[in-house]
């Protein structure tokens, strides 16, 4: 008969303070508890002897606090934080509960096993010639290992976390692909892809947040298998708990990670871009058109291929489509236009790039990707950036493939998400430490930020990028949602997915408007359900809603393939809705830049699900597709056609108005009429092709200007737009330079408008 060896105790034996940090020792291993502010605590364990310490990049190194008071009982081990925040350590399990000031339950470790350790081998890619295969795919080409050759780099664990939840919401774990509100009930996959970003961050409605201060790829589970984050590869368990209510623990990740570095101001107004523009004579004749129908832009873009054929990832110029690049920037900079271009992690091997970073062993195993966790290799990336782009005047990045390996798009159909997982955590973590295999982004935005600012303080750092990592807010980076496909429901799930990355603590979020594939192709993700584009009215119907809906995001940004981009190639009534749209955004800028301000002055964020400024409306917990955009504006975007069918054809005796929620606590005004309405309601709105649904909370003033061409040529007097039931409002502007670093050191004016 077997024998059953019983596990190690968890019941805590020892209980000492080391510094300001106090440790709970038991048979299992060593629990750590460090209060970091008044409403935050970093909680650690370790099976090991000590802890670790490997670097964690993500989260500053912030002073540990002294606790205000430790007792025990036979039961607990209580530790008294603050006034908000106080913990109880159960004696038997060592399982941790947090409680706020007045005794409620925030938030409770599984009562057993709450961290359950398995120990692996890790490996790494032999340094030997690897069998590989280069395949080509929308995403670029791609290196795949074939019988990859591995040495062993030492021990890991898995680690699963469980814990238990109440009534509660929850939100954030960065982007992923599906729209829906609340994560309870779900089980996400949190490792980067095209259209994924990792960020091991969530917040709830109950009153905290959670980060996990891991740089593996990891899954929430929340369902009959438990609740529980589960972490592929790291040395210890190690969390971030934050008290306080859903916008206090937004700003709390930021006081751990650092704040949000602003974007300059041209970036707010409308950005085009498509793939791709072929020749600077495309380009400047793009934006003389745009000016002289009245279309408001401050950038356009370059995509890939700005290099010689079959020189991919060069930092240079192809002389024939552009023979003058400092030429083109200047003549762009006259118009009030910036320019931004596509630059990418890897180098061709038949490249001038390519051969620097070999001679000097730069790039990742058995791959043309740099490495970005060398620092070395983050600086002769920029330094390469700095001999041509940046000298020709380049105002902003796009850094595509930050993931960068991305191995979904290498199959037809699309992997199951399970086998999607396991792959990525395969191939990244052969390529890089598998402890840290979902942050090459961070580094990545790093190496350019850092070396930017190094070079020059005039211009901020405008980095769009497509992944994103922990404290990568503080880099001056912009995230997208990848390569989506052109769909009523694609556009509907953007406006979640979007939510749900900002409720992660990084502020900044685009997309494609109109969906980078439009039409149906032979691969899983080029499924788009237009062939026909701008001849099929059913697709400038949804490209004109998803326009609208970037119109109220942070950056505003066209993009995509199979057809082109420009608003004038819509005629008609979708041409004169997409204008109104553009001419919006513009009027709207001074109170969108306010709010990019205080993004960063006072940690907020750009957008947020309604739950986070209607908490105590539990009918807003599972609203998807209405949000906050700044303090004052809810926007509610049109995700049904009501017009076209997606063949094209008419729809009749469609109504043309559009259902929104109120939320209870204050009554609200129509925008665009001033019409009051109560709170608490279901309202039914006018929703014409020409109009996105707002909707102003009372008591809201809102600074407007003449719409311009460009933020630079923006001026007049701002009119404050008052909507007040009684006649009473304010608001807070914010100004600054609109770029540079000054309002670092305290240049910038805050301004209190009452009325």
């Amino acid at each position: 008969m077997l024998t059953a060896i019983g596990p190690k105790s968890r019941k805590i034996e020892k209980v000492f303070e080391e510094g300001k940090a106090l440790f709970l020792k038991s048979q299992y291993g060593t629990l750590s508890l460090e209060a970091k502010s008044e409403k935050t605590v970093r909680v650690r364990f370790t099976v090991r002897e000590s802890f670790s310490d490997k670097d964690k990049p993500g989260t500053l190194k912030r002073e540990t606090l002294s606790f205000k008071k430790i007792e025990e009982d036979d039961e607990y081990i209580e530790i008294k934080v603050s006034d908000y925040l106080t913990l109880k350590v159960n004696r038997d399990t060592g399982s941790v509960s947090f409680f706020s000031g007045t005794g409620k339950l925030l938030f409770k470790e599984r009562d057993f096993e709450a961290k359950q350790f398995e120990e692996f081998e890790t490996f790494k890619l032999a340094d030997v010639e690897q069998k590989t295969r280069i395949i080509d795919t929308a995403d670029g080409k791609k290196e795949v290992l074939e019988e990859p050759v591995k040495i062993s780099t030492g021990k890991s664990f898995h680690i699963r976390f469980s814990f238990e939840l109440g009534e509660e919401a929850l939100y954030g774990f960065g982007q992923q692909e599906k729209g829906f509100a609340s994560l309870r009930g779900r089980r996400l996959y949190i490792h980067q892809g095209n259209r994924k970003i990792a960020v091991p961050m969530f917040v709830s409605t109950n009153g905290y947040g959670i980060l996990t201060d891991t740089y593996s790829p990891l899954i929430f589970n929340d369902n009959s298998d438990g609740t529980y984050i589960y972490t592929e590869a790291d040395q210890e368990s190690d969390y971030y708990f934050i008290a306080g209510n859903m916008n206090e623990v937004v700003a709390g990740y930021r006081f751990l990670t650092g704040k949000a570095s602003l974007l300059p101001k041209w970036s707010l107004g409308y950005i085009q871009s498509q793939e791709r523009y072929e020749d600077q004579e495309e380009i400047l004749q793009t934006v003389q058109k745009s000016r002289e129908l009245g279309i408001g832009m401050d950038c356009i873009v370059l995509d890939w291929i700005s290099w010689k054929d079959n020189e991919w990832g060069q930092k240079s110029y192809d002389p024939e489509r552009f023979p003058d690049p400092k030429g083109m920037i200047d003549k762009l900079h006259k118009d009030h236009v910036h320019f931004m271009i596509s630059i990418w992690p890897t180098m061709a091997s038949n490249t001038e790039n390519h051969k620097e970073f070999a001679e000097k062993k730069l790039f990742l195993p058995a791959c043309s990707v740099y490495d970005a966790f060398k620092k070395e290799a983050r600086d002769l990336y920029f330094d390469q950036l700095k001999r041509t782009h940046f000298s020709y005047g380049t105002d902003a990045w796009w850094c595509d493939s930050s993931e960068p390996l991305t191995p979904e798009w290498n199959h037809s159909l699309r992997p199951e998400e399970g086998d999607l997982y396991r792959e990525y955590c395969s191939e990244a973590g052969l390529r890089m430490d598998y402890e840290y295999s979902n942050s090459f982004p961070l580094f990545h935005a790093m190496g350019i930020y850092e070396n930017q600012r190094a070079s020059s303080e005039e211009k901020r750092v405008c980095n769009l990028t497509r992944s994103a990592y922990t404290g990568q807010q503080r880099y001056g980076t912009i995230m997208w949602s990848g390569d989506t496909d052109a769909s009523w429901e694609t556009y509907k799930n953007q406006i979640a997915i979007g939510l749900h990355f900002s409720a992660s603590g990084l502020p900044f979020w685009t997309m494609d408007i109109g969906a980078f594939f439009v039409k149906k192709g032979s691969f899983w993700y080029w499924d788009g359900k237009y062939d026909d584009t701008l001849l099929n009215n059913g697709y400038c119907e949804l490209y004109t809603r998803w326009y609208q809906f970037g119109a109220f995001l942070p950056v505003f940004r066209a993009h995509g393939t199979d057809l082109r981009r420009e608003v004038w190639n819509f005629k008609g009534e979708f041409y004169d809705a997409l204008l109104k749209a553009n001419r919006l955004r513009y009027s709207l800028m001074p109170y969108i830049y306010s709010e990019m301000g205080k993004v960063w002055l006072k940690d907020r964020s750009f957008i947020r699900f309604l739950a986070f400024d209607f908490l105590e409306d539990k009918k807003t917990w599972d609203i998807p597709d209405q949000y906050m955009f700044g303090e004052s504006i809810m926007v509610c975007p049109v995700t049904e056609p009501m017009y076209f069918d997606e063949k094209g054809e008419e729809i009749k005796d469609s109504a043309k108005t559009w259902p929104v929620y109120l939320p209870e606590g204050c009554d609200w005004f129509d925008f665009y009429t001033g019409e009051k309405y109560e709170g608490g309601r279901l309202a039914i709105v006018d929703a014409s092709l020409d109009r996105i649904p707002l909707f102003v909370k009372d008591g809201s003033i809102i600074p407007m200007q003449k719409a311009a061409l460009s933020c630079e040529e923006q001026s007049g007097e701002i009119e404050m737009k008052v909507f007040s039931s009684d006649g009473k409002a304010s608001y807070e502007l914010y100004e600054d330079a609109g770029d540079g670093y000054a309002y670092e050191k305290g240049e910038y004016k805050l301004t209190t408008i009452k009325n």
